[in-house]
């Protein structure tokens, strides 16, 4: 087992090289939000006069879902980069390193929380200009789920890509899951109103729960019950991903 020390080191490591590596493209840190963003501008208009309850004006509804949205499609997607690197080779060479295993990975995964995180703070600046009205602490504890989900699933993306032998395996079966996760889970509107049996259907989604905390915390309720439910499913979800993405990339021979 690789001592505490020396696997922080490591992580920082390989987090600095791929840090530097996505700072380089730009097409890295801007496209990744392109179909969020392109939701905010040509779905968002159309819920300003939609009646929605009291759940929030239509941008306090929408925008939490998107920054979802975003780190759904942006981690499920982080392993093709990965994929890459098996064709080309550099995997074969970062294995004679003493790098440690783990930090290969973990590197990698606080990369992308670190980008997914800051392209939301962009995505709420271009919402803000379009009349997003959110207070701070809910938009920082937006931020928070983002980073949980980020790192939950690029862990799971990368232990795919090691599996993959080529990237038209893997993409398929990322979007077999992405696609149910953001029908069920509310990114769009809220699963509260759907059909009874959709609903219920809805609660089976992880990803549901962490919607649902968003959307209470942009419109200031941090103490409702929905924030606690998606905090404890945001954690239990990343515990979960990251032991089992870390236990799958090790055993492809990372």
């Amino acid at each position: 087992m690789t001592p505490v020390p020396r696997l922080m080191s490591d992580t920082a490591l390989v987090f600095g090289r791929y840090a530097r590596q996505t700072l380089r493209s730009k097409m890295a840190v801007t496209f990744g939000m392109l179909m969020p963003l392109l939701y905010l501008l040509l779905y968002g208009p159309l819920l300003t006069d939609v009646p929605l309850g009291s759940s929030g004006s239509s941008w306090q509804i929408l925008v939490p879902g998107l920054l979802l949205q975003l780190a759904l499609f942006g981690a499920g997607f982080a392993g093709i980069g990965l994929l890459m690197e098996k064709q080309h080779g550099v995997i074969e060479r970062m294995r004679v390193t003493p790098v440690s295993r783990l930090a290969l990975l973990l590197g990698r995964v606080l990369r992308d929380a670190v980008l997914l995180t800051f392209q939301a703070g962009l995505l709420v600046l271009a919402a803000v200009a379009m009349g997003l009205r959110a207070p701070l602490p809910g938009v920082l504890i937006g931020f928070a789920f983002v980073a949980l989900l980020a790192a939950s699933l690029a862990s799971l993306s990368y232990a795919l890509a090691m599996k993959a032998p080529a990237p038209q395996a893997f993409a398929p079966v990322v979007n077999a899951v992405n696609l149910p996760a953001m029908l069920l889970s509310g990114l769009m509107l809220p699963m509260s109103l759907a059909p009874g049996w959709l609903d219920a259907l809805s609660h089976l989604m992880p990803l549901r729960y962490p919607v649902d905390a968003v959307r209470a915390a942009f419109i200031g309720h941090y103490t409702a019950p929905a924030v606690l439910h998606g905090t404890l499913a945001a954690v239990a979800l990343a515990a979960v991903s990251v032991t089992a993405g870390t236990r799958l990339f090790r055993a492809a021979g990372a």
